[in-house]
């Protein structure tokens, strides 16, 4: 993994774009919309998250939006060429009345044609079964980090309560999105830990949100030295590599990031974004802004009906993973 990191910088572009170029059409991003659909008052620690209540960060909270107002919502994301439509909730585990009443949204949404995403936090088989069998198509549980480093950035849950919820997902039938966050004050080799982890699970995540630390002022990584823009390219470079089926989606920070930078991770292999002006609750670049550049790199959306190879798969041509090239006895991981 730390070879592939420390690849010269045209020889690591160069493979992840194989690489992609081998398993997707590298024009087509798939376009997701993220939607708060019950902010605040988590009781959990995360030191990035402005909606743990621990943490003053001005966020106004608010309950549970009813199924109307998320149908309306999910309208809008779909006029606007989202593919899919992700449903956050800032919960430790929602309880079953919870989970029952995100089905309906779930049912709603996927009744207008949309890929259906939620997040609501740690779950058990039967929550992930009902969400199931309300229509979800994929659950999003982040490991955050590399697991040596996890316990400097969240102490309230468990790495092994994330793999669990993982496992209950994957155990009824559900794909996973799944990643983590760079730029919370870790080394290259723990965000090698981060990545060479999801490339471990049972089976490799459908969606790989790489996200970029926002700082958000009242959180205690507020002020942490921020990722060098060549790092965050080579994070999403690696990605690609080692889980070469998978979306590996640009997500949040992208209302900082430049244009160019978003260009390079193109080229690196990122083929999802979310569209839309927040991210649950921090900024992100507008619809029209994404859709201008799209526009000038010559990217189109990509369309539900054209979906990728089966994102279980795990297999990996040695001669473009491999940092040296040696097929034979590379990269295990």
């Amino acid at each position: 993994m730390l070879a592939l990191f420390a690849l010269p910088f045209p020889d690591l572009m160069h493979r992840a774009a194989t690489a992609h170029r081998e398993n997707f059409d590298p024009r087509e991003v798939q376009v997701s919309t993220l939607l708060s659909i019950k902010t605040g008052g988590c009781p959990e620690d995360c030191a990035y998250c402005p909606q743990s209540a621990r943490y003053n960060t001005g966020l106004k909270a608010h309950k549970l939006l009813t199924v109307e107002e998320v149908v309306a919502k999910a309208q809008q994301a779909k006029d606007a060429g989202a593919s899919r439509f992700c449903m956050g909730a800032a919960w430790r585990s929602p309880k079953d009345k919870d989970v029952a009443q995100v089905a309906e949204m779930v049912s709603a949404v996927k009744a207008l044609g949309l890929e259906a995403c939620a997040t609501l936090g740690m779950l058990n088989g039967e929550q992930a079964n009902t969400l199931k069998n309300a229509g979800l198509d994929y659950y999003n549980h982040n490991l955050d980090t590399a697991p040596e480093f996890y316990g400097d950035v969240i102490k309230t849950r468990e790495y092994q309560d994330r793999l669990d919820t993982l496992e209950h997902v994957r155990n009824v039938g559900l794909k996973t999105c799944c990643g983590g966050i760079v730029g919370m004050g870790e080394s290259r080799e723990q965000r090698a830990g981060l990545l060479q982890t999801l490339a471990n699970l049972p089976e490799h995540p459908g969606s790989v949100p790489i996200n970029r630390l926002v700082q958000v002022e009242g959180t205690p990584l507020h002020g942490t030295a921020l990722l060098d823009p060549f790092e965050f390219v080579r994070t999403i470079a690696v990605a690609r590599l080692i889980m070469p089926q998978s979306v590996v989606r640009l997500s949040a920070g992208r209302a900082e990031m430049s244009e160019e930078l978003q260009a390079m991770c193109f080229l690196a292999g990122a083929n999802s974004i979310f569209y839309g002006e927040k991210l649950l609750t921090t900024g992100n670049p507008d619809v029209e802004a994404d859709q201008a550049l799209f526009v000038r790199l010559g990217l189109v959306p990509m369309q539900v009906t054209q979906a990728p190879h089966d994102h279980g798969a795990r297999t990996v041509h040695a001669d473009v993973l491999c940092a040296d090239g040696d097929g034979a006895r590379a990269c295990a991981a």
